[in-house]
């Protein structure tokens, strides 16, 4: 990934994205030969000159103070996502540290681990931002079990399962909304941990045998993700709408713990609380094969 093509296509699809109208321009003449802003149109709006900005938007935003990106997001109508995207694209131009420069490394803390196990009645995990989910809390694992084909798996990759396997397909069944969400995030990480050799690694994967995640990744959205609602299929108790709400975990930087709810009463609910059955009957399956083995080594 080249970070001057990445600043170049972001800029120009945040730019055809905006029309006149909406950035309070007037519209002279019927017929524009581009969709959305001229680069002189956000020239006029971000207070610069129209070659200051041409430079920028080829890609050169090494030199840019914070005051001209401002600018140039407030003229572009970047929302907090995109706005955070530009200043991490143009510290990447400037080779400055990103955001967050200490990455977790090794396993994860045990009072992380036993605050996730606590939380008994919804369904949480813990990932970093290639969406590796790291670990998981029993309901959890029930939940995102479709995305563990083998069961003795300790961490998978949403993007990776969602994309290339057949039950993440069905595991999300509003597809296009959970391609741009993992596309998204995908391309806020790339930005702001551009060197990260398995991020590319992932993103080179995906682009080469996916045609839609190759499709969503140009299209340079980003977002954050933190509340929310998210529809599921799982095979053991159907259709179930969570709400979500996702929190960054301060002593790990680059690490969110997501915890999933239904409002009592409701049909989703109703759902979660079978799921849980289906878990506890799942792990005493599980515990009385392992049993079962046992007694048949020790004959």
């Amino acid at each position: 990934m080249s970070t001057e093509s990445d600043i170049r296509e972001f800029l120009a699809s945040r730019r055809a994205k905006l029309t006149p109208q909406q950035a309070g321009l007037p519209a002279y003449g019927g017929n524009r030969r581009v969709p959305g802003l001229r680069r002189e149109e956000v020239a006029l709006l971000a207070g610069v000159s129209i070659d200051y900005y041409v430079r920028l938007e080829r890609g050169h935003l090494a030199g840019a103070s914070e005051e001209v990106l401002d600018a140039v997001a407030g003229a572009l109508q970047l929302d907090d996502a995109e706005r955070a995207h530009l200043f991490d694209l143009a510290r990447a131009a400037a080779k400055r540290p990103a955001r967050r420069t200490r990455r977790p490394t090794g396993a994860l803390p045990d009072s992380v681990l036993r605050v996730l196990a606590s939380m008994t009645d919804s369904p949480a995990f813990i990932r970093n931002g290639r969406l590796d989910i790291l670990a998981t809390n029993p309901l959890g694992r029930a939940l995102y079990a479709p995305l563990f084909p083998d069961p003795t798996a300790k961490t998978t990759n949403i993007a990776r399962a969602q994309f290339l396997t057949p039950e993440g397909r069905d595991f999300f069944p509003n597809w296009e909304v959970g391609v741009n969400t993992t596309v998204a995030l995908l391309r806020t990480e790339a930005g702001r941990t551009p060197h990260d050799s398995e991020l590319t690694g992932l993103i080179g994967e995906l682009v080469t045998r996916s045609e839609e995640f190759r499709t969503a990744w140009a299209k340079h959205n980003v977002r954050l993700h933190h509340t929310g609602r998210k529809a599921f299929h799982h095979p053991a108790v159907g259709d179930l709408t969570l709400d979500f709400d996702a929190m960054e975990l301060p002593a790990q930087p680059g690490l969110t713990l997501t915890a999933y709810s239904a409002a009592p009463g409701t049909p989703d609910h109703d759902a979660l609380q079978l799921l849980a059955s289906w878990a506890a009957t799942a792990e005493t399956g599980a515990s009385s094969a392992g049993e079962e083995q046992d007694r048949v080594f020790d004959r």
